[in-house]
């Protein structure tokens, strides 16, 4: 009998059910608690309507949110829960590059690792 190289499918799916299932929460946890947070800060504050103003510049970058959160605003924590979520299928696509590997399935590893570089690249920033 050969021995199996890696976790099986069942360990697989489970780790990344986990994975999906945590970083969801997370993500909604940190949305929430900036979206409390904002809204205990400007609730009161009157829309204007007339003309449309797009997020902050400071806040279109991943590192724009991160110096922004730690700056103490509540926007920028929201665009965090919002990044955090983002990058939970990207996590499982990493994931699943690491699964290929373990069970030395070259050609899958290869695909994801395209994948995984291509979501990487739309993320941080790609072509603008």
């Amino acid at each position: 009998m050969r021995k199996a190289h890696g976790p099986t499918d069942r360990q697989v799916e489970r780790i990344i059910g986990g994975l999906l299932r945590i970083g969801v929460i997370v993500a909604a946890s940190i949305t929430a608690v900036g979206g409390i947070w904002y809204l205990s800060r400007h609730a009161r504050d009157i829309p204007r309507f007339s003309a449309f103003h797009g997020e902050p510049q400071s806040l279109r970058s991943v590192g724009g949110i991160i110096g922004a959160v730690l700056s103490l605003r509540s926007d920028a924590l929201i665009q965090l829960g919002l990044v955090v979520l983002i990058a939970v299928p990207i996590l499982r696509v990493a994931v699943s590059i690491v699964a290929f590997a373990l069970e030395r399935d070259w050609l899958y590893c290869a695909v994801t690792v395209l994948v995984f570089a291509i979501l990487l690249f739309s993320l941080l920033g790609g072509a603008q």
